[in-house]
């Protein structure tokens, strides 16, 4: 431990008589703390490293890496999984960016979407007054038609998504003030009126490929026109709950009709044209087919719009 000194103060009381008394003081060797200091000092071996930091710093902050290609060097592993994971989540957008046209066609849809407020001002007007319109044909620029905002006449899904919608909500304030209002009912309305229309659209694909019809009609053309007729239907519902039955169906009246002429007028340009385009006689066995199907969507319209919304109006 250390070495015995004997204390001089104590000399003369341990000739005196006294017991001896000695006092160990603990002598410092060489590379040993202070023998009085009552805790390590531990700063010493921190300011060592502190200073070496501030040695390779340079200017009294830790040394840092100078370049990317030093950062690198230094975790190479690390680095290396990050370029590896940015590389794979590029390559899983292209991917996505690539194949989402086969499920939802984004492009197509944005111009569907692409409308203003006078065209959806004029639209409504056409589809409660059509009889006073003239020109039913689709404008093209360089054989693409125009977006909706240019051409009435284009069809949309602007107007049918937010007509079904509203419907809904439509049909959710007649049954509260029935008071026979549930969510569980209000999505029974939605369910039925969705799968109407995916009928509808089927059964009128079916019968296109069954008479071999060559149309540019597609399928979203097809739930366009359909979709127009939840504006009646809104018209109609609202009017019975202001002024009963016979509101209801004066204006569902009038909708039905308008939207059997709008469709009318509409699908024969999309189907009887091309009908003509192809030299297809116009008393031919083909043809017939042709205005039969054209006139069943068409006829089809009022009575989906009765069915849906009789039970709405008490």
């Amino acid at each position: 431990r250390g070495h015995e000194i004997e204390d001089p103060e104590f000399r003369g009381v341990h000739s005196a008589g006294m017991p001896a008394s000695k006092r160990r003081i603990p002598v410092s060797q060489p590379g040993m703390a202070d023998p009085h200091q009552l805790f390590d000092d531990t700063s010493s071996a921190q300011s060592r490293g502190y200073g070496a930091q501030r040695a390779a710093g340079g200017l009294g902050y830790p040394a840092s890496s100078a370049s990317p290609q030093a950062a690198f060097l230094a975790d190479p592993v690390s680095n290396m999984a990050m370029a590896y994971g940015s590389s794979l989540a590029a390559h899983g957008k292209e991917l996505v960016d690539k194949n989402i046209d086969r499920f939802i066609p984004v492009t197509k849809l944005k111009y569907y979407f692409a409308v203003d407020t006078m065209y959806v001002g004029k639209k409504l007007g056409l589809l409660v007054f059509p009889y006073l319109h003239q020109d039913w044909e689709v404008q093209y620029q360089q054989d693409t038609p125009v977006a909706p905002r240019f051409d009435v006449n284009a069809p949309d899904l602007y107007i049918p998504a937010m007509a079904f919608i509203t419907y809904i909500l439509v049909a959710g304030l007649a049954l509260g003030t029935q008071d026979r209002f549930s969510p569980d009912l209000l999505g029974l309305q939605a369910s039925s009126a969705l799968a109407w229309l995916a009928l509808e659209v089927l059964a009128i694909l079916l019968s296109l490929y069954l008479v071999t019809i060559n149309t540019d009609l597609t399928t979203i053309d097809l739930v366009a026109f359909l979709g127009y007729k939840y504006v009646g239907m809104i018209g109609g519902v609202l009017m019975g709950l202001l002024f009963g039955k016979t509101g209801y169906y004066l204006v569902l009246g009038w909708c039905c009709v308008s939207i059997f002429v709008f469709m009318i007028r509409t699908l024969r340009l999309k189907i009887l044209a091309e009908a003509a385009a192809e030299g297809v006689p116009v008393r031919g066995a083909r043809n017939q087919l042709r205005m039969y199907l054209t006139m069943a969507v068409a006829a089809a319209q009022p009575l989906f719009m009765y069915w849906l919304t009789f039970h709405l109006v008490r």
